[in-house]
């Protein structure tokens, strides 16, 4: 059975928020921020409240009638299926695109594809491109709200967000925590979103990997890079421990995934060496025994499914804010 919840007063749009788009984190400012982390939370305390319903079922219609187009063009399992159950919980209805069928193989253009997807009353596209700066091509060509699921090595919005709630609700803030970024630097569009929104919000981030994945030319935005995560273990109180990305290199970066896992890998061993209440989240997809060990991964400093369970409540949150920002 399919429940709608009232959302009451709070369900209106917050005071502050004048986006149509969610197309990075760089240049949102710490209470736009923290503005999609609040109406996160309160979507995630009313679909996880306990009161006889079966929780997986319910739903919040506040976009009920609306349409909206998952537009992938990269492999996605997390973030493809968290807009398209966010957006359900909504009330949209949702299309699937598939870049493999679609025109765009006969020779059509994609803004003529996306054009044409528009003009089927579509309100909503959430793209993920290879191409960095596609999220902002589609929004200037056409009328409808455009949500960034990930543009090349550029950006990751949405994961950045639900990677700072999940910091934000383990440690009730996000301010003058200390936050490492460990592995693929270089080719991360997750980690340049987390950059911008944990420096916006008063963290400090340190930068660490082999040398030929993390560039010192990132000390410029102001962090903190280090080659050893053997030097920074007590240090830190978050690590976010990404992907190698091997799709996205052109020659590998390091001798053998046995000496990365050697000296950039997080295993009970460097665990017991960190501070008592530290955190271990990943963006996922996680590579056991490469980046973590699967005691690690699934041990009780991990967080690692909360960040799946977030990431259905921050994309319902920028969802229902940008779509309730009129064009002017």
């Amino acid at each position: 059975m399919s429940v709608s919840v009232e959302l009451g007063d709070w369900g209106e749009i917050p005071s502050g928020w004048n986006r149509r788009h969610l197309l990075g984190i760089e240049g949102l400012s710490a209470d736009e921020i923290t503005l999609v982390l609040d109406q996160a939370e309160r979507f995630k305390s009313v679909l996880m409240r306990s009161d006889g319903y079966e929780n997986r079922n319910r739903k919040v219609s506040l976009l009920a009638g609306k349409m909206c187009v998952n537009l992938f063009f990269e492999n996605s399992t997390r973030t493809k299926t968290s807009f398209s159950l966010a957006a359900r919980r909504l009330g949209m209805d949702v299309i699937d695109f598939s870049a493999s069928t679609s025109s765009l193989s006969k020779g059509e253009t994609f803004i003529d594809t996306v054009k044409n997807l528009e003009a089927m009353q579509v309100d909503t596209i959430v793209v993920r491109h290879s191409c960095p700066g596609t999220a902002m091509l589609l929004s200037e060509n056409i009328c409808g709200h455009v949500l960034n699921a990930g543009d090349g090595a550029h950006e990751h919005p949405t994961q950045a967000l639900l990677d700072i709630l999940t910091i934000r609700q383990r440690f009730g803030r996000v301010s003058g925590l200390t936050v490492a970024l460990v592995g693929d630097i270089a080719h991360s569009r997750t980690a340049r979103s987390n950059i911008w929104g944990l420096l916006t919000l008063g963290a400090k981030v340190i930068l660490c990997g082999p040398s030929t994945l993390v560039s010192r030319q990132w000390e410029s935005l102001g962090v903190m890079v280090s080659y050893s995560l053997d030097e920074i273990l007590d240090r830190v109180d978050v690590f976010n421990l990404l992907r190698i990305q091997f799709e996205r290199q052109v020659i590998r970066p390091f001798p053998s995934t046995r000496e990365y896992s050697h000296l950039y890998g997080m295993d009970s061993g460097r665990l017991s060496r960190t501070k008592k209440d530290v955190l271990i989240i990943a963006p996922g997809p996680i590579n056991r025994g490469l980046e973590v060990t699967p005691d690690v991964a699934d041990g009780q400093h991990s967080a690692i499914l909360d960040q799946v369970t977030n990431g259905v409540a921050i994309r319902m949150a920028s969802l229902w804010m940008c779509m309730s920002v009129k064009k002017q």
